[in-house]
């Protein structure tokens, strides 16, 4: 499915051409050319959400205004408490609060087949990576069985959840599953899924260059911004929200 993309009223899209692929981007030093402000002294992880800015201005829920205020912060030594709708490229999720999101999905397209309607619309519209790591319990250690004995134990105990789990990620789109195993959310999450800068088309088919952001509803998703990607840990409603593609309302955060 192609990204959804803003206005751009301010011209800061540019194109960047590698290997003979030409990517398009949201320029910042475009943004400034543009009149929206001063942010070459900003921190980097706000130019990152700057970028988020530039990228999703729709006149709506991203304003013109809401751009020029990074510049505002700057020059207020971080005290603009502008709120601004940012949107992660993904989602990240643990088996508590993860397991309940993919419930809610089923149950939409429950909701939407009864009502007569095609129950394949119902996806997540960004991506979702759900670990599954937070409920393995240890049974066994202290031997070189241990491992193996915990993960056949806890795939015993929680059939039922791994077979709906199987269901979840060869029916909806965007979503994947990390079996039990694997390693600690937000471990896995710095090692294996982040990968610092996303390309994906939009809806005119243009390969579209960006950070890799996220919301993670792990408490040290934090982690992950050591790669200089920006995470965020969020409660489950905020991170199904972000999965259903709706924007995280916060305030320009402190840096």
């Amino acid at each position: 499915m192609p990204i959804t993309v803003g206005q751009d009223t301010s011209k800061t899209r540019k194109t960047l051409e590698v290997n003979g692929k030409t990517y398009a981007y949201y320029s910042i030093p475009a943004a400034e050319e543009a009149g929206l402000g001063a942010f070459s002294h900003l921190p980097a992880a706000l130019k990152v959400v700057l970028e988020n800015m530039l990228r999703f201005e729709d006149g709506k829920t991203v304003s013109v205004d809401d751009i020029k205020a990074f510049s505002e912060w700057g020059a207020l030594g971080g005290k603009n408490p502008r709120e601004i709708a940012y949107r992660p490229a993904r989602v990240l999720m643990q088996d508590f609060t993860g397991v309940p999101a993919v419930v809610d999905l089923a149950a939409m397209r429950d909701g939407i087949k009864a009502l007569g309607g095609d129950a394949q619309k119902i996806n997540p519209l960004n991506p979702v990576d759900l670990v599954i790591d937070h409920s393995v319990m240890i049974d066994e250690f202290g031997n070189p069985r241990a491992f193996q004995m915990n993960v056949d134990r806890e795939y015993e105990r929680n059939i039922e959840r791994y077979e709906f789990l199987k269901w979840g990620q060869s029916a909806f789109n965007n979503f994947r599953v990390v079996p039990p195993g694997t390693g600690i959310c937000h471990q896995v999450n710095l090692e294996y899924l982040a990968q610092t800068v996303w390309t994906d088309a939009d809806q005119d088919g243009m390969e579209v260059a960006y950070p890799d952001t996220l919301v993670g509803t792990d408490s040290h998703t934090t982690m992950v911004n050591g790669l200089g990607v920006l995470g965020w840990g969020v409660g489950g409603i905020e991170a199904e929200a972000a999965m259903l593609g709706q924007p995280v309302s916060m305030l320009i955060p402190e840096v």
